[in-house]
């Protein structure tokens, strides 16, 4: 399995007494097949919605529920689970263990574990819509964020009470983000980055277009994993089927001429360009403004060449200003990519091998050659999500 950014991590998740217990299940399992060591604390009241032993077969790890275990022979748990912890998240936080944290009162393990920890805390409100929205939990959710935990707002919705309102736990795809980002080096925090990702679409009327087959993932994982490690982007997307990064500027676009409108309007402001699209080279010259007819449908198409906008981008680049560019090539990759290194006045050029199967356009992994001007090198086959870290890597150290 390929490592992430969990692995190796000690989390500690607190489930507190809510019927949004079981939603935390799904969290903890997700974690541990993320190869994290998982530690959960439960309160009394948990135990109530939810055993104990859910919890235990899903983190492969004993739960915690008394202060006082003489059976597992750890008086001193507390300490040794806030010490030891990397992260540690309230799921589903209740009123009660909201306004325990608050006061810094310590009447069970799980908040007397956060008391003793150094660890991030990432708490996730769930509870009754007017409960959460009373002013006494509001003023103690305020204190937390003084107390510099992280609170996470809840959804909104029909909830087991059904009252719809604002107080459900939020889906794992919500938080994760956001866990990620607490366990992760913040090695670009405040470095402004301008991503683009996905393909364009040329018209050539109502119905047909000119396009590519890229999928946008390597720039959206770029983009997620940027801001995961601290810094403010901007992606500027082209017409994909991925959702917006959490965290992360999105600009949809459609062509080539909008794209190289939308770049040029943020690239000044940008230390860090990273130029991943597969902009199409050339437009139909003419639009046609209703579906044409099959029958009326010319052999041949009049095309136009679009904006080279990372060339563009090459010769406006400011000094301290560090471009990033992406070649899809199907051989020769070191020559081809040396040749746009140097045509485009780039600082780090990610070669793609378009004809594997695994790699390439579409696919969930990558394998990319990187060149500079002095060094060359192939990173290893992994996921996208890896390989951007990889080459964020690379980006700190141009730095």
């Amino acid at each position: 399995m390929m490592s992430s950014v969990y692995t190796g991590k000690r989390i500690v998740v607190g489930v507190t007494g809510s019927i949004a217990a079981f939603k935390v299940a799904g969290w903890v399992s997700t974690l541990a097949k993320e190869e994290a060591q998982v530690s959960v604390v439960m309160t009394r009241s948990a135990t109530q919605f939810i055993t104990p032993l859910t919890f235990s077969s899903l983190s492969g790890n004993k739960v915690h529920v008394d202060m006082f275990d003489a059976e597992g022979g750890e008086t001193m748990a507390h300490i040794m689970l806030g010490r030891e912890a990397d992260l540690v998240i309230v799921a589903p936080a209740t009123a009660n263990t909201i306004g325990n944290l608050a006061g810094g009162l310590a009447p069970d393990l799980l908040s007397t574990t956060i008391l003793a920890t150094r660890a991030p805390v990432i708490v996730c409100p769930a509870m009754n819509s007017r409960m959460y929205t009373h002013p006494a939990v509001q003023n103690n959710l305020k204190r937390l964020v003084e107390c510099n935990y992280t609170v996470i707002d809840p959804d909104e919705g029909v909830m087991a009470c059904k009252e719809d309102g604002k107080g459900r736990l939020p889906e794992w795809d919500q938080v994760d983000p956001i866990f990620q980002k607490s366990i992760s080096k913040q090695d670009l925090k405040a470095v402004k980055i301008l991503i683009t990702a996905g393909p364009t679409r040329e018209a050539i009327d109502p119905a047909r277009f000119l396009s590519n087959r890229s999928s946008g993932k390597m720039g959206y994982r770029l983009a997620e994993a940027a801001a995961r490690r601290g810094a403010e982007v901007t992606l500027v997307s082209g017409p994909t089927a991925l959702a917006p990064p959490v965290g992360v500027r999105c600009v949809k676009v459609q062509s080539a001429v909008d794209m190289h409108a939308a770049v040029m309007q943020h690239a000044e402001e940008n230390k860090v360009i990273i130029k991943s699209a597969a902009v199409a080279d050339y437009r139909s010259r003419e639009i046609a403004a209703e579906k044409i007819k099959k029958d009326k449908i010319s052999e041949h198409l009049e095309l136009a060449r679009n904006p080279d906008i990372l060339f563009e981008l090459g010769q406006r680049k400011k000094s301290g200003q560090l471009l990033v560019g992406f070649a899809a090539e199907s051989s020769n990759l070191e020559v081809e990519g040396r040749k746009k290194l140097e045509a485009k006045n780039l600082d780090l050029i990610a070669v793609n091998n378009i004809n594997s199967d695994d790699t390439g356009f579409e696919t969930d992994n990558n394998q990319v050659l990187l060149l500079s001007a002095n060094d060359a090198e192939m990173l290893p086959f992994t996921s996208k999500a890896q390989t951007s870290d990889l080459i964020l890597d690379r980006v700190c150290r141009l730095l």
